[in-house]
C-alpha cells in the first residue's frame, strides 16, 4: 500500500491505465461542490501529477467514479443526485467520449423511481464474464436496517451505451430487475439461511467480527464442535460498542427471520456477561450476567435494562425473531423446547451501511475471566421477499 496524497475532502477515487500504459486517477472533491477531477499518474503509479489536474464533471452529489475503455471509447461511470418524479434520488450516469479529457456526452443508465419502489441502485461498476455477457454489480442505497444489499443486474449494449436492467418502455433507460439466471454455472446456489455447529477449525465466510478480534479470546479447537468465546474488558466500561470479539452475521430483510443460539454458560466468571445481540447506531442484547456466583437473565436496550430469572442450569437457548418491519423480539429457553418472550421490542437500524447485524458477545467489565461455549447458531428465513 502506498499513499499518493494526504488530503481531506475527497472520496471515491479510482485508477485507470490506458492502452499506452499511462495511468490516470479520478476522484470527487466533495468539499468543493462535488467537482470530479482527473489526474495523470507518474510512471510508477505512486504519485499524482498535480499539474495535469482537470475537472471533467460536476453535478450535485457526483461520486462513485470509474473509467473504462471499451472498443476504443472512454466511458466515465458515476452516480449523482437528480430530481425524478418529484423527489431527489441518486441515479446512475455514464459519460462517453473518444478522448479521455472529453468532450463527453451523457446518459442515464437506469431509472430510479424512489427508495420504496426500486431501492435506489447506485454505485458499483460494470463487469464482463468470460462468455462475453455484461453485468452491473451494485448495492441498494435505501438506507434501511438491512444495510446496503448487494445485487447483480444484467447489462445490454444499445448504440454504444450500456443499459442496466430491462428497458421496458423503450426510452433507452433501464428499469430494475428483481430476478434472473446465475451468470456463471457450476457453483452451488447461495442461500440466506445458515446453521453452524462449529465443527470446522475455521469460521464460515458468513461470519464477521465487529472489530479486529483478539486471537487469544476465541477458539474453535479448545472444545471441538463449539465456539469458545472468552470474556475480555471493553475499551470503555459499559460501552457495548467497544466490546471486542462480537461475532455476527448480516440481518436479512425477509418475511420472517429466526436466529437461535445454544450456549453453555458453566465457564462464566463473576462480572461476565454473554449472549445474543443486535447492534447498529443503537444496540439490544439478551444474555446472562454472573455476579457472586449467581447467573441472571438480562435484557439491555442501549442502557435500558430489564432483569429476568436466575438461571440454575448450564445450558441456555437465546432467540431473536423479526419480520419485514425489522422489529425484533427476543426469547429464551432453558430446555430448547419452550421459548419465553423477554424484553421490549427493538427496531433494527441503519448501522453505517452494514445494517443491524445479529451476533454473539462475551465480555467482563471487572476482569479478563470467564468464557461461554456456543454449541449451535442457526439462522432460518422464510418467505424471501420478491421485489
Amino acid at each position: 500500500m502506498h499513499q499518493v496524497w494526504a488530503v481531506s475532502g475527497w472520496d471515491d477515487g479510482c485508477p485507470f491505465w490506458d492502452d499506452d500504459g499511462q495511468g490516470y486517477f479520478v476522484a470527487t472533491n466533495f468539499s468543493d461542490n462535488y467537482h470530479i477531477h482527473l489526474f495523470k499518474l507518474s510512471e510508477d503509479g505512486k504519485e499524482l501529477l498535480h499539474d495535469t489536474d482537470t475537472i471533467i464533471h460536476q453535478y450535485k452529489g457526483s461520486e462513485a467514479n470509474k473509467i473504462y475503455k471499451i472498443d476504443g471509447t472512454y466511458y466515465f461511470f458515476h452516480s449523482e443526485v437528480r430530481r425524478e418524479e418529484g423527489v431527489d434520488v441518486r441515479v446512475v450516469m455514464m459519460l462517453r467520449s473518444a478522448h479521455i479529457y472529453g468532450p463527453y456526452e451523457e446518459k442515464e443508465l437506469i431509472h430510479t423511481h424512489g427508495q420504496e419502489v426500486d431501492r435506489e441502485p447506485n454505485q458499483g461498476g460494470l463487469l464482463q464474464t468470460v462468455d462475453g455477457d455484461w453485468y452491473f454489480i451494485s448495492h441498494q442505497g435505501i438506507g434501511g436496517w438491512e444495510g446496503r444489499t448487494l445485487h447483480l443486474l444484467p447489462v445490454t449494449w444499445v448504440e454504444g451505451w450500456p443499459i442496466i436492467g430491462h428497458d421496458t418502455d423503450g426510452d433507452g433507460i433501464g428499469e430494475m430487475v428483481w430476478g434472473g439466471n446465475k451468470p456463471i454455472n457450476g457453483h452451488s446456489v447461495t442461500v440466506l439461511a445458515s446453521h453452524d455447529d462449529f465443527e470446522r477449525e475455521v469460521l464460515e465466510p458468513y461470519w464477521e467480527w465487529n472489530h479486529q478480534p483478539r486471537a487469544d479470546k476465541w477458539s474453535l479447537t479448545e472444545r471441538p464442535g463449539h465456539m469458545r468465546l472468552y470474556a475480555c474488558k471493553p475499551i470503555e466500561k459499559d460501552n457495548f460498542f467497544t466490546v471486542c470479539n462480537v461475532l455476527s452475521q448480516r440481518a436479512y430483510r425477509t418475511a420472517h427471520n429466526t436466529v437461535t443460539a445454544k450456549i453453555e454458560i458453566g465457564g462464566m466468571a463473576d462480572g461476565q456477561e454473554a449472549g445474543l445481540c443486535h447492534y447498529s447506531k443503537t444496540y439490544c442484547t439478551i444474555g446472562v450476567q454472573q455476579q457472586k456466583g449467581r447467573r441472571v437473565l438480562k435484557f439491555n436496550h442501549s442502557g435500558t435494562i430489564a432483569w429476568g430469572p436466575e438461571l440454575t442450569g448450564n445450558k441456555l437457548w437465546l432467540r431473536s425473531v423479526w419480520d419485514l418491519d425489522g422489529i425484533n423480539r427476543f426469547e429464551y429457553s432453558v430446555d430448547g423446547d419452550q421459548f419465553i418472550s423477554f424484553g421490549d421490542a427493538y427496531q433494527l437500524g441503519w448501522g453505517h451501511y452494514r445494517g443491524d447485524p445479529v451476533g454473539l458477545y462475551s465480555y467482563n467489565c471487572e476482569s479478563e475471566q470467564g468464557y461461554v461455549d456456543v454449541d449451535q447458531f442457526g439462522y432460518e428465513v422464510s418467505g424471501v421477499e420478491k421485489r
